[in-house]
């Protein structure tokens, strides 16, 4: 099957360059070129393209714009191509949280050239494995746990909560923390994602959550109210410490496809705290996660699985599901809810 992508670029150069990465894959078809949000979405209508590549910045509705509409009128795959300044960095944290499926960085190489060794080809590959569906807008709303944390009710005895993700993830991730009490267990969150968009995926998820998100660093301790995404530059993130707790950044092999790897941190979960943790396992594609949440729920935490009517992409929740991993599987509007209730 061949995959369609419609490119949208307001940068005629751009345009060129993005076309040429893609052109000389025999499984996919460059079917239109738009340098505007207009021109975009008269083309999506015309051509229903599987995929869409989207630069952020381009005159008249910016890309933001133009992905929240799509999102909430006709929800597809899109992959956002950014640059790599401070602004260009949060816009695209914001637009992985209002749903694109991956980020493709401009200035990965130098110049024009035409040719980026498949990274473009393969993302568009994943993205037109996704599901994308139309944003509920109820999803954000539930029963608030903070009050339940309040009146001394709940897991009381939790110490640490360790989240995995990847496609979707940054989307999900908002939803899910801004429902955490803001005196929430220590929590460390491996999303894979380019690491030169973490600090602003931080800032982004801490704009939406009760608790403080920062970027974990080594050896910081682990306090309540405290939520630490991996830095994902090539290293794993794990807790360490034993009465003291605090987090731990090594460089390692990749451990299930990856690095900073979901298994890695679930397993040093299950080995350091057992009981007193919980591990809930986000939308993603691939299996990352899965043995590690499988360890944990051995160990004696509690562990969550996202369910799939609410997931963008049903892969690594569903090898955790089909292990026996997760005790509870959830919408992800409700994850909150079984982890402090």
């Amino acid at each position: 099957m061949t995959i369609r992508v419609l490119i949208i670029d307001d940068s005629a150069t751009m345009r060129a360059v993005l076309a040429a990465r893609l052109s000389g894959n025999p499984d996919i078809q460059v079917v239109g070129l738009a340098n505007n949000a207009a021109e975009g979405r008269a083309l999506i209508k015309e051509l229903t393209p599987d995929v869409v590549t989207l630069d952020i910045e381009m005159p008249g509705m910016n890309g933001l714009d133009f992905l929240d509409k799509i999102m909430t009128l006709r929800p597809m795959p899109v992959i956002i191509v950014s640059g790599l300044t401070a602004a260009g960095s949060d816009s695209t944290a914001r637009a992985l949280a209002l749903g694109a499926v991956d980020c493709y960085c401009k200035t990965d190489y130098s110049g024009a050239a035409m040719q980026d060794g498949g990274k473009l080809a393969a993302m568009v590959r994943q993205a037109a494995q996704v599901t994308v569906r139309r944003r509920a807008p109820e999803v954000h709303h539930m029963a608030d746990p903070v009050r339940a944390i309040s009146a001394g009710h709940g897991r009381t005895n939790t110490r640490v909560i360790a989240i995995g993700s990847s496609t979707g993830g940054v989307e999900a991730l908002q939803v899910l923390l801004r429902n955490f009490p803001e005196d929430c267990p220590p929590t460390l969150i491996v999303q894979h994602v380019d690491a030169r968009f973490a600090p602003a995926i931080a800032r982004t998820l801490n704009q939406a959550s009760p608790a403080t998100v920062q970027l974990a660093e080594p050896d910081m301790p682990l306090k309540r109210g405290h939520i630490y995404l991996a830095p994902g530059d090539d290293r794993h993130l794990m807790v360490a410490g034993a009465n003291t707790l605090h987090a731990k950044l090594r460089p390692g092999e990749l451990i299930s496809g990856h690095r900073p790897s979901v298994d890695a941190l679930f397993a040093s979960v299950a080995q350091r705290i057992g009981v007193d943790a919980i591990g809930i396992l986000l939308t993603g594609m691939g299996a990352d996660g899965a043995k590690g949440l499988l360890a944990m729920s051995q160990a004696g935490a509690l562990t969550i699985a996202q369910d799939e009517a609410s997931c963008t992409v049903f892969g690594m929740p569903r090898v955790a599901i089909s292990l026996g991993a997760a005790q509870v599987v959830a919408p992800l509007g409700r994850i909150a809810q079984h982890a402090f209730s």
